[in-house]
């Protein structure tokens, strides 16, 4: 009887000690941010080259389905014209699988989904993303706090541009008096800043939504798109990423220069999209990237940003 005892301790012992080292290694959620998803048009096809761009992007979400994030933003351009429902159908497979899978998939308007008809892709674009506020929206996790801003600004109102900045700057100071967050992450379809040989950098984005991240105490990241590139800056003190790697025909930069000086210049890839873990009070920032093969994603580029 006592034998049993000692073993039936030993038993209960050994449990707990795996279930709390199994707990203690236990890593952090993972963010996946993703951009310029949408399908190539015939008339990009007459200036840019097309290189497996449906292909890219079915494997993008395959890899994304395989690494399991807690969730999956995209910083617009989901598809190539928001108002077709025609030009939803790959793409409502793949928002599909990642929810089957567990994924929560958000988004951000980027310019192809209000093109031509603003109010229909707005439609279409709530029929996937119901939550989806286009003055605004939020969602945390792992006290990392994600602001989708819409860059729009040519679709939309004086009076909803002036809603989204009073809501983006009382919003940055609650959660920069939140105790329960500890960073955040802004993003939006045009990117502030951009070595692009087509698109130009937003002016727009840097007079609207730059400033008030810049003096936020616990804004940390800026992720953006519309140019098809991978870019990272730093301006005054705080990180800057362009993720336009998502299916979308490539760009290409200009020379490097001192005005818009891209630190990860040596790095580009035509197809890629970003990792992001908190750890403690920093943000691992990995870029996974398309083989040259257009077999698989694999690890690429990786930094660390600190508060």
């Amino acid at each position: 009887m006592i034998k049993k005892s000692v073993c039936l301790g030993l038993i209960y012992l050994l449990t707990v000690c795996c279930y709390f080292k199994g707990f203690s290694q236990q890593k952090t959620p993972v963010l996946a941010f993703a951009s310029d998803t949408q399908e190539p048009q015939w008339v990009e096809k007459l200036f840019l080259k097309a290189d497996h761009n449906l292909e890219a992007t079915q494997a993008l979400f395959k890899d994304v389905s395989e690494r399991k994030p807690s969730a999956l933003f995209i910083m617009g351009d989901v598809v190539s014209s928001g108002k077709k429902e025609k030009a939803w159908k790959n793409m409502d497979k793949y928002i599909g699988q990642s929810v089957k899978d567990s994924i929560p998939v958000y988004a951000t308007l980027g310019n192809h989904d209000v093109m031509f008809n603003a109010k229909q892709g707005m439609l279409k674009f709530k029929k996937r993303f119901p939550d989806y506020e286009p003055t605004g929206f939020s969602v945390v996790i792992d006290s990392v706090a994600v602001l989708l801003l819409n860059s729009n600004f040519s679709a939309m109102s004086s009076a909803d541009t002036a809603k989204q900045n009073e809501w983006y700057k009382a919003k940055l100071k609650k959660l920069d008096t939140d105790p329960s967050i500890k960073m955040i992450i802004v993003g939006c379809h045009h990117s502030p800043y951009t070595n692009s040989r087509v698109v130009k950098p937003s002016l727009s984005v840097q007079q609207n939504f730059v400033a008030p991240f810049i003096t936020s105490r616990k804004c940390i990241l800026f992720i953006s798109g519309h140019s098809h590139n991978y870019e990272q800056f730093k301006m005054q003190g705080k990180n800057f990423v362009v993720i336009g790697g998502g299916g979308g025909l490539h760009q290409g930069v200009k020379e490097n220069n001192d005005v818009m000086n891209d630190v990860a210049a040596g790095y580009k890839p035509l197809f890629h999209y970003l990792e992001v873990r908190r750890d403690g009070t920093q943000l691992n920032v990995l870029s996974r990237q398309m083989t040259k093969d257009f077999s698989a994603f694999t690890d690429g580029t990786t930094f660390r940003v600190k508060l």
